[in-house]
């Protein structure tokens, strides 16, 4: 008896914790929802290609003067560490090391002038934050990420496949609980939040009973996690809605666990020469693992490259090397998405999006009219390799690539200047317009909401997020 209880008291704090992450300070009676969408959808999923840690335009799809390292060149200099290289557009160059992409960028858009929220001294979490729910921290609820909203709204296209899937983010990793503050559904309850798969390598794992339980023992402690919901007094797990939510959810886990569908996060189901494409490391294989999910019906999915602390994208030195290393990683299985979709037919209806939290600089911290307090020393006169390449953060240029589901085939939208500050010149566009041109596409109106606390809840900040029609073909 002894054990049973502590067993369930660990339940009654794991069951706590997940209504946690719904937080609203007090339990919600329900969710009042209004809006009716009325709007032709051109696409059923999404794939979020998340380049975590600061993606540097000028060194990526948006290229200016190539300035080759010499020790004692002038900082001041430098606006790209890569040679040009064309695209399979007419005029339109990427940094070198992105040839695969290049070859596909006739079947997308090219944004080149994605604009980050200023939100005062520059913290990667806080920006990632605004980037996944288009709102600024902090707020007084737990706001629900895109993919939720989406989840939500649209619901499953696959019951047994969970309908937001994010591959790749540790969260026992640096400013793990920041990453967690947005990987929620919030309000919308938790069988609308992320499933969550740190290693694509290890994703049939993420269906499966943990290591030395088996299936009996299992469908009893979840048959015991649902009587303790059931049970609990009116408040102790937050409301009707959240405790019924909480209920889907492991259920929609169970009916994966025992569904032949579960076969689709097994990598090693994939024929060779397709894996060896895109076997680059864990984010080539999420890539892999979004495919085969997506031709199994999941609605929304995030790949990232991950985000931790002065690794990766986070180039705070040595940015021209480390970005040799990024490119390899994800030039090659971004491309061989594009192209599987593309041949399966899947990406007419398909939404994939390539994005960062903001851009980066060798000498601009912030955007020129607003600078913020620097956080790395750049000399100069630069002397050493380390100091060659975008080690500040920028947010007045950025470069985001969208592909399928509705949007314009070999199309760029917007222009930054060709000099420093290789900022925004023209076409200017922000989150709250990429969430709501997602959002047209799947047929979801700017005017959804909830009833929160008495007041309504958009899907972008006060529902005035506009749709930006010159991305989309059929506008």
């Amino acid at each position: 008896m002894k054990t049973l209880q502590t067993r369930r008291d660990f339940l009654k704090k794991t069951s706590a914790a997940a209504i946690a992450t719904m937080g609203m300070g007090a339990p919600l009676a329900g969710l009042l929802s209004s809006c009716e969408s009325k709007i032709p959808t051109t696409t059923d999923s999404v794939i979020l290609l998340f380049m975590a840690g600061g993606m540097a335009h000028t060194e990526t799809f948006d290229p200016k003067k190539y300035t080759p390292f010499r020790k004692g060149m002038e900082a001041k200099e430098v606006l790209s560490t890569f040679p040009s290289i064309p695209t399979k557009l007419d005029g339109i160059f990427f940094s070198e090391g992105l040839e695969n992409i290049a070859s596909v960028m006739d079947k997308g858009t090219l944004i080149r002038s994605y604009q980050a929220a200023d939100l005062g001294h520059i913290l990667h979490t806080r920006h990632q934050y605004h980037f996944h729910t288009c709102y600024e921290p902090p707020q007084s609820v737990v706001v629900p990420h895109l993919g939720s909203w989406i989840a939500k709204e649209k619901g499953p296209l696959n019951p047994v496949i969970p309908p937001f899937i994010n591959i790749g983010q540790r969260f026992t990793v640096g400013e793990g609980e920041e990453l967690k503050a947005f990987h929620s559904a919030g309000f919308l309850g938790s069988e609308y939040g992320p499933f969550l798969i740190p290693d694509p390598s290890a994703g049939l794992e993420a269906v499966r009973p943990p290591v030395g339980m088996d299936y009996k023992r299992f469908e009893g402690r979840n048959q015991l996690y649902n009587d303790l919901i059931a049970a609990s007094p009116m408040g102790e797990f937050g409301s009707d809605y959240q405790k019924e939510s909480l209920k889907r959810s492991m259920e929609q886990a169970y009916m994966l666990l025992n569904s032949p569908e579960a076969k689709a996060f097994d990598l090693s189901q994939e024929p060779k020469e397709s894996y060896d494409k895109y076997n680059t490391g864990r984010f080539g294989l999420g890539c892999l693992l979004a495919k085969r999910l997506v031709d199994q019906g999941a609605r929304y999915i995030t790949v990232t490259t991950e985000y931790e602390p002065f690794f990766g994208w986070d180039t705070h030195d040595n940015g021209h090397t480390r970005l040799k290393d990024m490119k390899k990683l994800v030039d090659a299985p971004i491309a061989q998405l594009i192209k599987d979709l593309d041949q399966s037919g899947k990406l007419d209806r398909t939404v994939v999006i390539v994005a960062s939290e903001f851009s980066r600089d060798m000498l601009t911290e912030g955007r020129p009219d607003l600078k913020v307090l620097d956080q790395v020393e750049v000399p100069d006169i630069i002397e050493d390799m380390k100091n060659y390449g975008m080690h500040r953060h920028f947010t007045d240029g950025c470069s985001v690539l969208m592909f399928g589901g509705g949007i314009k085939r070999g199309h760029v939208f917007g222009k930054t200047a060709d000099e420093r500050p290789c900022k925004t010149i023209e076409n200017p566009i922000k989150i709250d317009s990429i969430h709501q041109t997602i959002y047209h596409a799947l047929g979801i109106p700017p005017d959804k909401n909830y009833e929160i606390e008495k007041r309504p809840f958009y899907t972008t900040p006060d529902g005035h997020g506009k749709v930006e029609f010159g991305l989309l073909a059929n506008a």
